[in-house]
């Protein structure tokens, strides 16, 4: 299965969930690291880790498929 195959079929609800959970942690990680003020170094670091965390989080569930054969 070619991986644009993949991103077209349908995904399984949790995994949709999951890729919310994921679009939503990538948002609070980018707003934190470019917020208009001042912010500690640690709470920019861990932005960072949520705006990566969200971003796999993300692609990793979109690319789950069902897969009607096994269910």
């Amino acid at each position: 299965m070619k991986l644009i195959e993949r991103y077209r079929k349908p995904t399984p609800k949790f995994f949709k969930l999951l890729r919310n959970i994921g679009i939503t942690l990538a948002s609070v990680g980018a707003v934190i690291i470019t917020a208009p003020i001042s912010l500690p170094a640690i709470v920019i670091t861990i932005g960072g880790y949520l705006a990566v965390a969200g971003a796999v989080a993300t692609t990793v569930s979109q690319a789950v498929v069902s897969d009607p054969k096994n269910e």
